[in-house]
């Protein structure tokens, strides 16, 4: 199959690329205007109005982090797609950038769909993303008709990119619609690409392409197909090396499964991100030596990317509302990004996802509780009022008799909250919503390993911004990220214990800063 990738980038353009990126301003500008920010994150990123899904274009460029994101910039819900931009030097302080991408040639006229940031060997940035239409050429009834495009930045902070044109067609005989979400890395000397495919047979596939320029691609093979049938699409692919304690390397593979369907604690979400660790030979196969494996156990993660700097990989995600009712989208925006975490092998070979080092510089001011006992069904006042914090608590499991015990945050006088608990049942930490006034409601479960049962303690660190709460447990070998929408009033946040006692042996809490964005 050589016959979709053109000797030179196919440039078609049907509008005036300045001219839409002004219109889409000014629809984010006048949902702003409007937006109400009882659940607006103060630390997290999210745009300033509209619609967001995927973090896109992830890099650290001449000195500054850069994010982007998919961007629906005139509504709450999806849209055609635009990336927004945001950009920092430090990642606690964020500043607003100029929209990058609008659909401005044929191949992208429905969407300026997904895609990377990779920099070359003389230093420069280039983009991957991919150009969506629909195939009847008015909506979604026909399917997709989606073909991997590239474009330069205009300058070094990444204000304005030029497009470049279409790299890779879509074989249409060979894929089932969905050919989505270039990643970009190099091995030896040679170029690599791999994206999301749905073949004609409708598995989930991630196909692999090689280039000696960026430019100029051919096809090599399928490099990982999903082993269950009932997954279709394999949405946001990343793939990377990381080495394990012994210095080792493997090859770590991820992407959003398509069609998944739930099974005890696993698959709960309408779709699931996730990966799998293995080995890869440049021009091979990716050889799973695991199964696969949530990123995140909560009810809100998808579509993380992630991206090497000075050999720290780091990874954002999309806290996903795939589930109505979204309160959030009667408030002139919708959806936020998760913490930015590190990417590294665990001494047991999985993986461990903590907040990235710089996260300590948003504690603002901090309050030691100290050590806590709590006697049969207790409850004590962590915090009268509880917009933005982190808490980090060490519950001593072994002194601990509760059937379940923890942090019942954005507590508010109607009686609803958010339960951030251990559950000594089924040896699981649990977000629980089911008392939670707005939103879908439901719990998530994140495991926990033998070793770590046995170990007698259980750490925690959680962060509660105004609409949502991320879980990191025992330094990131599980967590769970949730939307939580308080009520009106208070947002207290309550150490409880359930039918037993509780000791905590720890118990810190720091209020955060604004990252700038509200």
């Amino acid at each position: 199959m050589t016959d979709f990738t053109p000797e030179t980038p196919v440039l078609t353009p049907i509008r005036d690329h300045a001219a839409e990126l002004a219109k889409a301003e000014a629809g984010v500008a006048e949902m702003a205007a409007k937006r109400n920010n009882r659940w607006y994150p103060k630390y997290h990123i999210a745009s300033n109005g509209g619609w967001i899904n995927d973090p896109n274009g992830l890099c650290f460029y001449k000195g500054r982090w850069h994010v982007f994101y998919q961007l629906h910039p005139y509504g709450t819900q999806w849209g055609p797609m635009h990336w927004g931009h945001v950009s920092s030097t430090d990642m606690l302080n964020w500043k607003r950038e100029p929209i990058m991408f609008a659909p401005s040639l044929e191949q992208e006229k429905d969407g300026v769909f997904s895609g990377s940031a990779v920099i070359d060997d003389n230093g420069d940035l280039r983009f991957y993303y991919t150009g969506h239409r629909w195939a009847n050429g008015h909506d979604n009834t026909g399917g997709d008709w989606q073909v991997q495009m590239t474009a330069l930045p205009d300058n070094d902070e990444l204000t304005s990119a030029t497009k470049q044109g279409m790299i890779i067609d879509c074989p249409t005989d060979k894929v089932d619609h969905h050919y989505r979400d270039p990643k970009v890395w190099k091995t030896g000397d040679t170029w690599y690409m791999t994206f999301g495919v749905s073949s004609a047979d409708k598995r989930g596939q991630m196909w692999l392409f090689s280039s000696k320029d960026m430019v100029r691609w051919e096809y090599e093979r399928v490099l990982f197909q999903h082993p269950d049938p009932d997954v279709f699409m394999l949405e946001c692919p990343d793939f990377f090396p990381i080495k394990d304690k012994d210095g080792n390397e493997k090859w770590v593979i991820g992407f959003s499964a398509m069609g998944s369907k739930p099974s005890g604690f696993m698959n709960r979400n309408v779709s699931n991100a996730g990966y799998m660790i293995g080995t890869w030979e440049p021009g091979g196969e990716f050889k799973p030596e695991t199964e696969f494996r949530l990123w995140d156990c909560g009810h809100n993660y998808y579509a993380p990317q992630s991206f090497n700097v000075d050999g720290r990989q780091i990874v954002y995600g999309w806290m996903s509302p795939f589930v109505q009712p979204i309160p959030m989208e009667d408030d002139g925006w919708c959806g936020q990004l998760t913490l930015p975490r590190e990417i590294t092998l665990g001494d047991d070979g999985d993986v461990v996802t903590a907040p990235v080092a710089e996260m300590e510089g948003l504690r603002e001011d901090t309050l030691d509780h100290g050590s806590i006992t709590l006697d049969m069904d207790g409850e004590q006042i962590i915090a009268d009022d509880a917009e933005a914090v982190e808490i980090e608590m060490t519950i001593d499991l072994a002194a601990s008799t509760a059937e379940r015990a923890g942090l019942k945050i954005h507590a508010t006088e109607d009686g609803a909250y958010t339960y951030v608990a251990y559950d000594g049942q089924i040896g699981r930490v649990v977000v629980d919503r089911q008392a939670m006034a707005n939103g879908d409601r439901g719990y998530r479960a994140a495991p926990l390993t033998d070793a770590e049962l046995a170990s007698g303690k259980l750490d925690l660190r959680v962060f509660v911004d105004r609409g949502s709460v991320e879980v990191y447990v025992n330094g990131g070998h599980q967590v769970l990220s949730s939307y939580s929408y308080a009520s009106e009033g208070p947002r207290a946040i309550k150490l409880v214990a359930e039918s037993g006692s509780l000791k905590v042996d720890s118990l810190k809490l720091h209020h955060m800063k604004s990252i700038g964005l509200e």
